[in-house]
């Protein structure tokens, strides 16, 4: 089975504190690594957990505010320092120009590489990245400013076919692709052996999603349908749920009520505030409503 690995390098919301970092993870999927999110000092956290930069494919950002968005600028001259020169993709609100383009004005010309602002949908769902192995949708979220949620997803993988079926019918070697696909096979005396005998399913398409930051949104549901891994903001408690309200926030047992309308098999929480030196209480009131339910923390490492 390929790599699926989530790596948390900041969990943290509005601000850098001594406990979290701002917004930021590491999606390694077959060896190609995707960030998402970029707060301040996330290339720090990134040398802190052994993270080779040049590996980076992508970035995908969920939305313009700096606690997502302040470690941007650093990083992107740190990978010209390194010597980059493969284009680097930036999926990110179109008014990200707004916030980049002075910076690359400044610096960009002494760049080893390109950066490809590719404008996210703040509406809509929405394939945005594709190869063979995997893909990558994004998906509007409830925020102050549009905001957008991430779906990455590997790709259904081809049926095994059995090796002894192989032996017992002759099968052709040219024949074996096409079976594999779900084509059936026909013998040299004209029998028809029906895929299912010759193969067994390959493990179901795992798939990870975050969504941070965003209100309360039932809307999202059919999006993250029955995935293995739910990222999802938790800002505040219950008892600050009025601010929540105010800020476009979500409290950590709506957290858990979307992961169990989603039925998704695991739950992070994270995007804690900083009011919150102690999390025990976001995580109670979380597993109340959804057993499976963990808090995210700085180098935390999720393997699908």
């Amino acid at each position: 089975m390929t790599k699926f690995q989530i790596t948390i390098l900041g969990c943290g919301s509005a601000m850098p504190t001594t406990l979290h970092n701002p917004s930021s993870q590491l999606v390694d999927m077959n060896e190609k690594l995707f960030m998402i999110d970029c707060g301040e000092g996330t290339q720090l956290q990134m040398r802190k957990y052994k993270t080779r930069m040049s590996k980076l494919h992508s970035i995908f950002i969920s939305h313009l505010h700096g606690d997502h968005v302040f470690g941007l600028p650093g990083l992107l001259s740190t990978l010209s320092l390194l010597g980059r020169t493969a284009d680097l993709n930036l999926y990110a609100h179109q008014e990200m120009d707004l916030f980049l383009n002075p910076f690359i004005k400044y610096f960009g010309n002494q760049f080893s590489y390109k950066i490809n602002l590719i404008p996210l949908d703040p509406h809509n769902h929405q394939l945005i990245f594709e190869n063979n192995s995997m893909r990558v949708f994004s998906f509007p979220l409830k925020h102050r400013i549009a905001t957008n949620g991430f779906l990455f997803e590997e790709k259904e993988l081809p049926r095994h076919i059995k090796r002894e079926m192989i032996d017992f019918y002759d099968i052709p070697f040219r024949q074996i692709k096409d079976i594999k696909l779900g084509a059936d096979f026909i013998t040299n005396d004209g029998k028809l052996i029906k895929n299912e005998i010759l193969t067994t399913p390959s493990p179901p398409p795992r798939k990870y999603a975050y969504c941070s930051d965003t209100a309360f949104l039932p809307e999202i549901i059919p999006y993250i349908q029955n995935i293995d891994v739910l990222y999802h903001e938790s800002t505040f408690a219950e008892a600050d749920n009025v601010r929540a309200q105010e800020t476009f926030h979500s409290t950590a047992r709506q957290a858990a009520e979307i992961a169990k309308a989603a039925n998704v098999k695991k739950l992070i929480i994270g995007h804690f505030s900083s009011r919150y030196n102690e999390l025990d209480k976001l995580l109670n009131e979380a597993t109340a409503v959804f057993s499976e339910t963990k808090l995210a923390t700085e180098g935390m490492i999720i393997n699908l």
